[in-house]
């Protein structure tokens, strides 16, 4: 948890200096970068976590993994390394585009399924949150096979879950306390 709240306090200060600077649009498409790239590594994640690499060969393989990105985005790689934070590079640029996005009066909604997403449930998905915030609204699909079927939705801080593995543990729990 406190790292989360720490996430949000760099993420927040970054998209300040960025939006000060009206850099804030390259900003998200490095952080965008950064959080794919972390999630597609598992090396890089396990590198960021190691508290036996120092702090220098941190610096050098992220600005080398990372080149041409913006300053301020190596001023927030630079700052992570000097408090020894860098694990929370990847957390840092994920709320970064939340609130980026927020910002832009566009959000993200996340929807887990045990499946894809087709094309055409997305747009009914993209239809149907645009209809209950009025806001315009992008989708990133996760496939979790453990929620067997129907789909978790969460946009900003409402999260509606129709999965199976959840009307299945309701029913376990009514079964258990009757």
């Amino acid at each position: 948890m406190a790292g989360e709240r720490a996430a949000i306090r760099y993420a927040k200060a970054v998209l300040s200096l960025a939006t000060d600077k009206n850099t804030a649009e390259v900003v998200n498409a490095d952080m965008e970068l950064i959080n794919n790239t972390v999630a597609q590594s598992k090396d890089l994640k396990d590198m960021l976590y190691s508290p036996v690499i120092s702090s220098a060969v941190k610096k050098s393989a992220l600005l080398e993994i990372f080149k041409g990105i913006n300053p301020a985005t190596v001023n927030l790689i630079d700052t992570l390394i000097t408090n020894k934070r860098t694990s929370l590079l990847a957390e840092v640029a994920s709320k970064f585009i939340t609130l980026y996005e927020e910002q832009k009066g566009s959000q993200i909604a996340i929807v887990t399924t045990a499946v894809p997403l087709t094309e055409a449930l997305e747009s009914k998905v993209l239809a149907k949150v645009k209809e209950l915030t009025g806001k315009e609204t992008a989708i990133k699909n996760i496939v979790d096979e453990s929620i067997l079927g129907g789909f978790i939705l969460r946009v900003g801080d409402t999260q509606y879950d129709a999965s199976i593995s959840n009307q299945l543990n309701k029913l376990k729990r009514e079964f258990t306390t009757n």
